[in-house]
């Protein structure tokens, strides 16, 4: 374990002693409801004195321990520096109800509502969000933490453009190498390794649960599936089971061309492996679909790290917009030539005109 996740655990303790009690209206005037889940709500409030605008994050006690929110709490006001982390604003307490700190605001929303509007997010908005994400999550694993609930709902805006955004909600953050019970959900979030827990909880009997260390590779998965939501408005399959269909045509592709790598095979039958994509990819360009089969590695050893994401920058993203380059790359090509054989022909001229003299 790193310095950061061992002093987390001791501000925890130190700041158990100093919580104290408050009531809500008293202090801040509540504002309008900001997002809700199974943690309890967010609300946007005001200051009563100062004026300051935050966000309330409201944890009802009956389903909280104070351990897990004071390690929310510490960890989002000690260590996300980060400009793309939501950071707490050291203002906690309970009532009688709920636990209670305040944090930074995301005014405009979060991204999932930009993903499902009709503008969508455009492929140099994706790359500008990506950019920011990626460095968010590489501080948190350069301190020895693993996000473990990166999606569209948990990144917030901080302008209308997405030219800002932050990613938030720490609750389910652990440390690297932390063993945690494997626990399957349905959502293509969900890595593939944990497939053995959803046949545990299919199962009738009782059976021994399974667990699994906190590594980032769970976090650079998350994260190479929010690229394809940004880019298609939609998930590229609907779990990460052997039983679904969307999946295995993934993996299939995915298999093939690591076979073809393997093997050295020419580079005119890995171009073609290339357009021989699952399906549901065939509107991205080969650019990222390199880098889609990295973040999206079957085998988590084999993904890197956020970091990589960087690499893949500045390219196109969408078929469309490759084809696009390659069209005003030809057309570049063909002008270059022109002026070339123009440029001779003009030489020639000179040339026979000084002949003359």
């Amino acid at each position: 374990m790193t310095t950061a996740p061992r002093e987390l655990d001791e501000l925890c303790y130190l700041t158990a002693q100093s919580m104290t009690s408050l009531v809500t209206s008293e202090h801040f005037k509540l504002i309008k409801k900001l997002g809700e889940g199974s943690y309890g709500k967010v609300m946007l409030a005001v200051h009563q004195k100062r004026g300051t605008p935050m966000a309330l994050k409201f944890f009802p006690r009956r389903s909280t321990t104070l351990q897990a929110f004071l390690r929310e709490y510490n960890l989002s006001v000690s260590y996300c520096t980060h400009p793309s982390l939501t950071r707490a604003l050291g203002i906690f307490y309970s009532t009688p109800s709920h636990y209670v700190f305040a944090q930074e605001a995301g005014l405009y929303g979060d991204l999932y509502d930009v993903i499902v509007s009709e503008e969508g997010v455009s492929e140099e908005c994706s790359q500008r969000v990506m950019s920011q994400l990626s460095g968010a999550v590489s501080h948190l694993h350069s301190l020895g933490f693993v996000h473990r609930d990166i999606k569209p709902e948990n990144i917030f805006l901080c302008d209308c453009a997405c030219r800002w955004v932050k990613l938030g909600d720490f609750g389910l953050t652990r440390a690297q190498g932390t063993e945690v019970c494997a626990v399957w959900y349905n959502s293509p979030f969900c890595v593939p390794e944990v497939e053995c827990a959803k046949r545990v909880s299919d199962a009738e009997e009782e059976t021994e649960d399974i667990w699994m260390s906190v590594e980032p590779s769970l976090d650079t998965w998350a994260l190479g599936i929010l690229i394809y939501c940004m880019l298609t408005r939609c998930f590229p399959w609907e779990e990460t089971t052997s039983d679904d269909p969307s999946y295995c045509k993934y993996r299939d592709w995915f298999n093939r061309i690591k076979q073809r790598e393997e093997t050295q095979d020419t580079v005119r039958e890995e171009n073609e492996a290339e357009t021989d994509v699952a399906p549901q990819f065939d509107s991205l360009s080969s650019f990222v679909l390199t880098l889609l089969r990295k973040l999206l590695n079957p085998l988590p050893w084999h993904r890197p790290g956020p970091d990589e994401i960087l690499s893949y920058l500045g390219g196109p993203w969408l078929l469309k917009t490759e084809k696009e380059e390659m069209r005003r790359e030809q057309e570049a090509q063909v002008e270059i030539k022109k002026m070339h054989e123009r440029g001779g022909v003009e030489g020639e001229k000179e040339i026979l005109g000084r002949r003359e003299r």
